[in-house]
């Protein structure tokens, strides 16, 4: 079985609450032991910031460097349960693929033991504060997506917002900057949480894909944090992929996360995008229940759930790893 999650703030939740455990095992919903039982589940953990918590943005810098810090502790700890994920090569070579081969193709030269791996993503681009030198340091630390806002404006541009006026707003001449520079980098660009301006912006201004890491589908569930079918088929063009999230409030706001909202959600993004744009995203660890899907080890509720319904195994491989590693082989240096 192989996996791809988008999204979890785990890492910086266990920096704050120890007691909870650590990375390879821990009381929350991913950590890598869970991870190692798909046999290769590859985790997209954020260093997720609450701009709101620091006076000063360079303290949310520093904060995320400490996140960084934390993530080394733990990988040098367990150096032989992990593999760090930062190339196109390092993906092939953790899926045991053929350069150029379908994504979805049998296995080759899959390493012989279960690791878990990991990529490393910051959740809230204002941490950059305007230094373009931020954005190196971070790709030098390991970091391969760049999700550019949270829920507040930032050097980078806009959140959404449920008031057009303000949704409508793009990016800062500084947030071009950044993309396209991370476009030349290899690094991920994620427009989770942006304006859908600053989603068009996105797609207007870069030639790879790139990635909304957990993001449902608005005609769905009509929150400004997911996708219109618009932005969903722009999305597919672009041969990005999009992560379902688990969050109750955007799945289903009068029943919460279930999975019956979540196949809802597939199933729309798939007939309004195609099969090749849907991903998961849990945002485990970053949202509250209840939930009925609550950790990593239980994600094969949803495909045993996809797979009675008849989906077929092409598009459930495609969901579960196949898009989202499609997107950082092209993406990633």
């Amino acid at each position: 079985m192989r996996l791809i999650d988008m999204h979890c703030d785990t890492l910086t939740y266990l920096m704050n609450h120890p007691e909870c455990g650590d990375l390879m095992d821990n009381s929350r919903s991913v950590d890598l032991r869970r991870l190692k039982g798909h046999g290769r589940g590859l985790e997209f953990f954020a260093c997720f910031v609450y701009m709101g918590a620091f006076d000063q943005v360079d303290d949310a810098y520093q904060y995320v460097c400490r996140a960084l810090d934390f993530f080394d502790e733990n990988k040098k700890r367990y150096k032989d349960d992990c593999v760090v994920i930062k190339t196109a090569d390092d993906v092939r070579r953790y899926f045991g693929q053929k350069e150029g081969a379908d994504r979805t193709d049998a296995a080759t030269e899959v390493p012989e033991r279960d690791l878990a791996g990991v990529l490393l993503t910051v959740e809230e681009g204002g941490i950059l504060n305007g230094r373009m030198e931020r954005l190196e340091t971070l790709y030098d630390r390991g970091v391969r997506l760049i999700t550019l806002t949270w829920n507040f404006d930032n050097c980078l541009g806009h959140p959404n917002s449920s008031d057009p006026e303000k949704n409508s707003l793009g990016l800062t001449e500084f947030g071009f900057e950044v993309i396209r520079r991370m476009e030349a980098m290899g690094m991920l660009v994620d427009v989770s949480h942006l304006s859908d301006g600053g989603f068009f912006d996105v797609a207007r201004t870069l030639k790879k894909p790139f990635v909304a890491s957990h993001s449902n589908a608005r005609a769905i569930c009509p929150h400004p944090r997911n996708l219109t079918d618009e932005m969903l088929k722009v999305l597919a063009e672009h041969g990005g992929a999009a992560g379902l999230n688990f969050c109750p409030a955007f799945l289903d706001e009068k029943n919460g996360s279930t999975i019956d909202a979540m196949k809802a959600h597939i199933r729309h993004m798939i007939q309004v995008a195609g099969e090749d744009v849907v991903a998961i995203g849990t945002d485990f660890d970053g949202i509250d229940g209840p939930l009925e899907i609550s950790h990593t080890g239980e994600l094969m509720k949803l495909w045993d759930a996809l797979e009675a319904d008849g989906v077929p195994g092409r598009i459930l491989d495609k969901l579960w790893y196949g898009n989202a590693a499609r997107v950082m082989q092209e993406v990633l240096a």
